[in-house]
């Protein structure tokens, strides 16, 4: 497992790559960094035993904002170190590194989508998985 301040690095790298436009949609959006998402976590998102998240999205899309909606709390995109290094663990090709960036990124992407109101739906539609 890589350390956790070069993950986050990695994660930071992500994010500086977003376009400036999903960049300023971002200001009220907090990342976080966990090594493993929680029993109770998995429970609530309904995987069974096996299953695992890469990363999650928390709070309220932007396209179900009402003028009331800033008295939330900022949304959170949680990302799972574990998981996403266990992931890119699986791929054949490219350096270890290369592969949990690139996983990395695709989470990241996967998950800001959901702040835009994508979801999982949709997304496999756009080819995204």
């Amino acid at each position: 497992m890589l350390p956790a301040a070069q993950f986050e690095e990695l994660v930071g790298e992500a994010l500086d790559d977003l376009p400036p436009f999903f960049q300023a949609q971002m200001d009220n959006v907090v990342i976080l960094v966990e090594t493993w998402p929680s029993r109770a976590t998995l429970r609530r998102m309904g995987l069974r035993p096996g299953e695992t998240l890469l990363g999650l999205y928390t709070g309220i899309p932007l396209t179900e904002r009402t003028p009331a909606s800033h008295l939330a709390p900022p949304d959170t995109i949680t990302l799972y170190q574990g998981p996403i290094e266990h992931a890119a663990a699986g791929w054949d090709e490219g350096e270890y590194l290369d592969r949990v960036r690139e996983e990395v990124r695709h989470t990241v992407i996967h998950e800001i989508a959901h702040h835009f109101g994508i979801d999982d739906d949709r997304l496999i539609e756009l080819g995204a998985y």
